[in-house]
């Protein structure tokens, strides 16, 4: 390549646009896959505490599936991280996985310290993280229907209402 093509392809950053798509499917891909299955188990499981009247134990698993959805977004920033050392465009894996946490999370927190031509990267990282935490939090706006049914049922018993009435609550 002539050195007019090496810079304009370093302008428009396409290296960063290209490891930057394929990371991000990689990434949407993974947390895709975990979240079913951290749905799928919860509404099982809860689904089965409720028809055993064990209120208590959906509000344990209900807590413990929010840790799991936490855990799949540290892991991703893990991923990233791995992945710019992998690169070599930031030297160190500490280094890199703070930096993918900073931009995944939008806190911006570090500086810019990608090198030329892959700038866009770093736009690609919060695009992850915001596409994972919209979609995290519409798994966990779904898993509070079994937590709150459980949650009001527990109450109606403490109140001393009818089991009837409370099995007929939804």
């Amino acid at each position: 390549m002539n050195p007019a093509n090496t810079s304009l392809i370093t302008s428009l950053d396409l290296p960063g646009y290209l490891i930057g798509g394929a990371m991000l499917l990689l990434v949407m891909v993974f947390h895709g896959m975990v979240l079913l299955q951290i749905a799928k188990r919860y509404e099982v499981k809860t689904f089965l505490y409720l028809s055993e009247k064990k209120y208590s134990a959906v509000a344990l698993c209900f807590y413990v599936s929010v840790f799991y959805l936490f855990l799949t977004h540290i892991a991703e920033i893990f991923i990233w991280g791995i992945a710019l050392c992998s690169f070599n465009l930031i030297s160190g894996l500490g280094q890199s996985i703070l930096f993918s946490g900073s931009t995944y999370t939008a806190m911006g927190f570090m500086e810019d310290i990608l090198p030329e031509g892959w700038k866009m990267l770093a736009v690609i990282i919060a695009f992850s993280g915001m596409f994972s935490f919209a979609w995290t939090a519409s798994v966990m706006i779904s898993m509070t229907k079994n937590f709150r049914q459980a949650y009001t049922k527990l109450h109606m018993r403490k109140l001393n209402i009818s089991s009837d009435i409370i099995d007929r609550f939804e």
